[in-house]
């Protein structure tokens, strides 16, 4: 106690203060990157640039093409403060934060009468536009699924993006600006005049499509205007050889320091014209594009746009989608769509409860079914991520349908039917109609997942004989339920007139159709993976592929890596590695065999894929995106070719092996976005 009485307290805030403000500033913390303050802090951006200096023609045209840069930086995920937010004439215009289109301004409180330049007007118009329009498009982005900071940065550092000023404003002023370029058409150039015109008039453009998407109710309306922003883009794109100047000043990363941000300033993103305009082009054509899916036909042609109203596209129901999945796949003939049976009231009636059964059903698959649409809109990567946690969502619908199939089965009365599959002898079955849907969608999922992998390169060289085995097993298996499915809906059609559900005959139908369709898209994943699995245990028994050395692995703990998304499915289960080791091997068939199943698989499908490519387009049933359906078919058809090929080479070198039996080659296994189509790695076989 008495030690800590003597001790004497002594303030030195003065002097440390005072000994710091000798030293320059970052000195203290000696490194630029954690001390936001580095450069002087008393440097003011007017200081900088003076956004009231006159520009020339060609440096305004060099600004306007640095926003849209920029702009399209921020829309491919980097955040406004790397982007938008480090032009200094944004800056000027957003704070103090403007209340009215006149004080959304980069020159405030200008003198009546100063004379103030038309360039200078015209460019202010294309600054608010691009403001008015990242405010769209940040609203709409956020009322949507997406990862923060992942895919999109939301964030907008305490600015306002013109939120509170009236749209009309913005488009009046782009109107004023196109009206002041045509003014100084004697004065400028008439390509600079046309430059200038035509980025106005793009600018204008992008932002009515990106307000009219908000109607989902007026496709018309949509349609119109992103034709329009389209038919913008090619004019804008013929003026893009007109000279420009950039003004590298009115661009800096000093204005980070004022934003509301806990983040050190970071480097500027400087995404090239080239990349800015092809990105552009790609998001103004699919805006186009997926208008398109509003002209809804059927479920499987549905790519997207699914709404939280309880709505599809402003005009299809939810229970409407639904019931067209069911009635596709599986129920085309069955009571349980009979609609009439809503209407009846008597509690203990079959059908009352057949109609309860069936809505309580809906609801339960309703989100996940239509959260894959959803998925489809993300990345690959996230695809596939997400698909796996869907798929045990499916897996638990799939328990409960089965548990449900019974319930109904009873309450419909229905009889087995003597269905005959391939390979097996006619016997009594019962259609469990809902079991089977949930089943056939699991199972595509399941598929998909497989397949991404192949896209993503997720797989290692010696695992893709074994990878592609798995998918062949998937593919049997959603085979079989398809054929089992169309057997029912053919008992059904070839009853006589007077037993059928005279209204249920266009289903029926359309069901048939598309199952034919959907057993023979299976098939060919069939014998391609098939084809791809003999192929690759060829080149792992010959030593053409071999393992790299894993001193902290073995096959089998791979193998569990590799199942693990599936492991808490309960159909189909899980395969013991033993025998899925066994399976992949195929240690009792010759490799010269291997190779000739291979080329065998490869002919199937080839023959399979020309068949289903001169289809008519509404019997593939890809509605807007048969050209992307065409051109996949025929990327494996290529694949078909070239498996063939490879089989066929490889047959004769092991022909002609010496006594030690060695193949003097090497293998070359493309990467997916090298292959002739990315679920289907077909590999090169180059003789030494």
């Amino acid at each position: 106690m008495a030690s800590q009485a003597a001790v004497v307290a002594v303030d030195i805030t003065d002097k440390i203060t005072k000994a710091a403000s000798t030293l320059p500033p970052g000195e203290l913390i000696m490194d630029p990157k954690m001390d936001s303050a580095v450069d002087d802090p008393h440097d003011e951006l007017g200081e900088l640039y003076d956004v009231k200096r006159e520009l020339l023609p060609d440096e305004v045209l060099g600004i306007m093409d640095q926003l849209l840069c920029h702009e399209m930086a921020w829309h491919l995920g980097y955040p406004l403060s790397q982007t938008l937010f480090t032009c200094v004439y944004i800056e000027e215009i957003l704070m103090p934060a403007p209340e009215s289109i006149n004080q959304a301004d980069f020159i405030r409180n200008a003198p009546p009468n100063s004379g103030r330049p038309m360039l200078s007007e015209i460019l202010r118009a294309y600054c608010v536009g691009v403001l008015k329009t990242c405010s769209f498009v940040a609203r709409r982005i956020k009322g949507e699924s997406y990862y923060e900071e992942e895919d999109f940065v939301s964030n907008t550092y305490n600015r306002t993006l013109l939120d509170s000023i009236d749209l009309e404003d913005i488009l009046d002023c782009l109107e004023n600006a196109m009206s002041l370029v045509g003014s100084l058409t004697d004065p400028l150039p008439s390509e600079v005049a046309e430059a200038l015109n035509a980025r106005l008039m793009l600018r204008d453009a992008f932002l009515r499509a990106v307000v009219a998407s908000e109607d989902t109710a007026d496709h018309s309306g949509i349609r119109e205007a992103w034709t329009r922003a389209n038919e913008a883009l090619v004019r804008f794109k013929s003026t893009t050889s007109v000279p420009v100047t950039k003004v590298a000043d009115s661009f800096s990363i000093k204005i980070q320091q004022k934003l509301a941000s806990t983040m050190p300033p970071r480097p500027i993103v400087k995404l090239s014209f080239t990349e800015a305009t092809g990105h552009l082009t790609r998001l103004l054509e699919d805006g186009l594009k997926a208008v398109d899916i509003t002209d809804y036909s059927d479920p499987h042609s549905l790519l997207g746009l699914i709404f939280n109203d309880m709505v599809i596209l402003g005009n299809k129901s939810m229970r409407q989608v639904l019931d067209d999945d069911f009635s596709m796949l599986i129920m085309s003939w069955s009571v349980l769509l009979d609609r009439s049976y809503d209407e009846v009231e008597a509690v203990h009636d079959p059908r009352f409860q057949i109609a309860q059964h069936m809505e309580k059903f809906r609801q339960k698959a309703a989100p996940i079914y239509f959260e894959i649409p959803r998925v489809l809109c993300l990345n690959k990567c996230r695809v596939r991520r997400t698909l796996v946690h869907l798929v045990r969502e499916w897996d638990y619908l799939h328990g409960e349908a089965e548990q449900l199939d019974q319930t109904l089965s009873q309450l419909t009365g229905e009889e087995p039917s003597m269905i005959s599959l391939p390979g097996n002898a006619p016997m009594p079955m019962l259609s469990l109609p809902l079991s089977s849907w949930a089943c056939l969608h699991k199972l595509r999922l399941m598929n998909w997942i497989v397949q991404l992998g192949f896209e993503l390169d997720v797989y290692q060289n010696d695992e893709l004989a074994s990878m592609y085995w798995y998918l062949n097993y998937l593919s049997k298996q959603r085979y079989q339920l398809l054929e089992r499915a169309k057997a029912f809906v053919d008992v059904y059609a070839r009853k006589p007139r007077s037993q059928r559900r005279v209204q249920a005959d266009p289903r029926v139908i359309e069901s048939l159709a598309f199952l034919r369709f959907s057993i023979i898209e299976t098939a060919i994943i069939w014998d391609l993976s098939d084809g791809l699995t003999c192929l690759y245990t060829a080149l792992l028994r010959l030593k053409l592929i071999k393992p790299p050395p894993r001193p902290y692995s073995t096959d089998e703990l791979r193998y569990e890596l590799r199942m693990r998304p599936f492991s808490a499915i309960g159909v189909p289960e899980t395969i013991p590695y033993q025998l899925f080791k066994e399976s992949v091997e195929q240690i009792d068939v010759p490799t010269d065999e291997l190779l000739e199943k291979a080329a065998k698989a490869a002919a199937s499908a080839r023959k399979s894929l020309e068949a289903v490519s001169k289809f008519d387009p509404a019997l593939t049933f890809s509605g807007m995106g048969y050209k992307a359906w065409l051109d996949g078919a025929k990327n494996a058809l290529k694949s078909c070719i070239a498996m063939s090929v490879v089989a066929a080479s490889l047959r004769k070198m092991v022909e002609a092996a010496g006594p030690d039996g060695e193949i003097k080659a090497k293998v070359e296994i493309p990467e997916a976005s090298r292959a002739y189509h990315e679920w289907w790695i077909v590999p090169k076989v180059i003789p030494l």
